[in-house]
């Protein structure tokens, strides 16, 4: 060393680079990290962006010249199908797929008006939320047809007031449940693989022919797979914001915030990976494991449902899981512009989880 202290922190850098390096090498990580997430935000971004679409078949023998027809084209919820036999119509109609088979039937009126019977076929199979929309659609074609037919005053005055408010997307609720899940998959898999593999290699006995301590190794590896989740809470949150308007409620200071939450959750679950890599006896067992902890919280922790849309005795199972308190916490820092000093709650409880994971991770872990 030529005289020269040895610096641990130097050392601990040194394998902080190295480590982050062999990150981005790995395509475990990329796919945990990245991909799948950014899967599920395309996925429901989309589907969050579209509308609820209502087909309806129309009987060969309606008139698509009358101006009730024409009228209720104009719906864009209601996709009618024109051009379907009687036979395909019927067939669609018992499995479902169409909500109604409609035929408008026009009579003459003594009183020179246009008068219309509609008949509306609908199964067994129909979705009643879908078969509301359409009789809604009816009766407002219906309604303004009578008002220029009929006109007359109204008994009532209706006199709007709008406030100011935000929307709650789709991609509000998707997009922070799928950036835990991806903070949490990746810290847990490539963790447990990182160290069994160092460990079977003997890496980690070369290490200890060196001067640095296990702490600073513990703590490079740790820092070079937060700054890599890092780096992918960034490349998610930025594409859900710009390319499917996900909320940021105070701009920039929300994006830091979700930043520093994120490496927060990440070196929560980085405990988990400790622990499957210290119980795992071989390399087959460590997705075994690591699903153990990650699937049940990816199906239960709100990342693609609220917990409160689940049965009533699953959901306080649910509120034990760490992955929904971040999840929440990210959610009200992005939508509510919550501060994190505001969600002591949803903290304390990633903190009591953080202790109580690296209290086992320390007593399964194996060195060599």
């Amino acid at each position: 060393m030529n005289g020269a202290k040895y610096s641990q922190w130097r050392a601990m850098l040194a394998i902080t680079k190295g480590s982050l390096r062999a990150t981005f090498r790995s395509p475990s990580s990329v796919v945990f990290s990245l991909a799948f997430p950014l899967v599920f935000i395309l996925v429901f971004g989309f589907i969050g962006n579209s509308t609820v679409s209502v087909k309806v078949g129309v009987d060969r023998h309606t008139d698509i010249s009358t101006t009730y027809f024409k009228q209720l084209a104009a719906n864009k919820t209601l996709k009618l199908i024109t051009d379907d036999s009687e036979a395909e119509m019927a067939e669609d109609l018992k499995k479902g797929n169409l909500v109604a088979i409609l035929n408008i039937e026009q009579q003459p009126g003594t009183d020179g008006q246009e008068h219309y019977k509609l008949h509306v076929k609908t199964s067994t199979a129909t979705d009643p939320n879908k078969k509301g929309i359409l009789i809604a659609a009816l009766r407002a074609v219906t309604g303004q047809l009578d008002s220029q037919v009929y006109p007359r005053p109204s008994v009532a005055t209706i006199i709007p007031e709008e406030v100011p408010g935000r929307i709650y997307k789709t991609i509000d609720f998707i997009l922070p449940g799928q950036l835990g899940f991806a903070l949490m998959s990746g810290a847990v898999f490539t963790t447990a693989f990182l160290f069994f593999g160092l460990r079977q290699t003997l890496v980690l006995k070369r290490f200890f022919a060196t001067p640095i301590k296990r702490f600073y190794i513990v703590l490079a590896e740790a820092l070079g797979r937060t700054v890599f989740q890092v780096i992918s809470s960034i490349v998610i949150i930025a594409l859900g914001h710009f390319a499917f308007g996900f909320t940021l409620v105070n701009g920039f200071v929300t994006f830091m915030e979700m930043l520093v939450l994120s490496a927060f959750g990440c070196l929560i679950f980085l405990g988990f990976g400790f622990i499957v890599s210290g119980i795992a006896k071989n390399e087959s067992t460590i997705p075994l494991f690591a699903n153990i902890i990650t699937l049940p919280q990816f199906l239960l922790a709100g990342t693609f449902f609220p917990i409160d849309s689940f049965p009533s005795w699953l959901q306080p199972i649910c509120r034990l899981m760490p992955l929904t308190y971040l999840a929440d916490g990210l959610r009200e820092v992005a939508y509510e512009g919550k501060h994190l000093w505001n969600i002591g709650f949803d903290l304390g409880i990633l903190t009591i989880w953080g202790i109580v994971v690296y209290i086992v991770a320390v007593k399964v872990f194996r060195w060599e």
